[in-house]
């Protein structure tokens, strides 16, 4: 079943929170190590989590005009910048107290900005070997998200690939090789990241698909 708009704002709200609390408990090692965003510590990851809440449509259009239009550009200079100026505590208070912003991203609405703070979280978490596990609930709202638009945009290769969850009722795509991983790992796969080894088992399927 569908979840309602109502729904899928009480979710944001709850993984914002939950992930301020998370980030609220980390060491300054944990800030300053990497995450599965390439070239982002944590400490970007959590800058550029609350960039559509700090910055204005007028401010966000003039730093993308600044990047030449390139919106991956911009985001990366944002995040690079707004972790050097705003502390661990500040980062964190900015997620718990913009749990009901409205902001989301161009394409996409709701799902899609849920999709942003749950995959982000799991940039994180994972790469930090922490073991959060997104509520199901949850999970099952973003993983809707995923369509070939998404893939494009992440770069995520899955050509030839299906992707099959074995610990939900989900799967994606066809073909030959199939990826078998817990959901969440999924998730990240289809939006383009690279997974660290660890106790989930996967065919090799190009690059992205393989644990590292």
């Amino acid at each position: 079943m569908e979840s309602t708009a109502t729904e899928i704002r009480a979710a944001i709200a709850a993984e914002r929170r939950e992930l301020a609390d998370l980030l609220d408990g980390l060491t300054d090692e944990h800030w300053d190590s990497p995450t599965l965003c390439g070239g982002w510590r944590v400490r970007e990851v959590a800058g550029h989590m609350s960039m559509g809440f700090r910055y204005s449509l007028g401010r966000t259009a003039l730093e993308l005009a600044r990047a030449g239009g390139n919106l991956h550009r911009m985001t990366d200079r944002i995040a690079r910048r707004d972790a050097a100026a705003l502390s661990p505590r500040e980062l964190a208070a900015a997620l718990r107290e913009n749990a009901h912003h409205p902001w989301k991203p161009p394409v996409g609405g709701r799902a899609a900005a849920l999709g942003h703070d749950v995959i982000h979280g799991l940039d994180i978490t994972i790469a930090l070997g922490l073991g959060r596990q997104v509520p199901e609930e949850r999970l099952r709202i973003v993983l809707g998200t995923v369509n070939p638009r998404t893939l494009r945009f992440f770069g995520a290769d899955l050509e030839g690939v299906e992707l099959r969850a074995t610990d939900l009722d989900w799967s994606y795509g066809t073909g030959t090789r199939t990826v078998s991983r817990p959901a969440q790992e999924l998730l990240l796969l289809a939006y383009g990241r690279k997974l660290p080894a660890g106790p989930s088992t996967a065919d090799r399927a190009g690059d992205r698909l393989r644990p590292e």
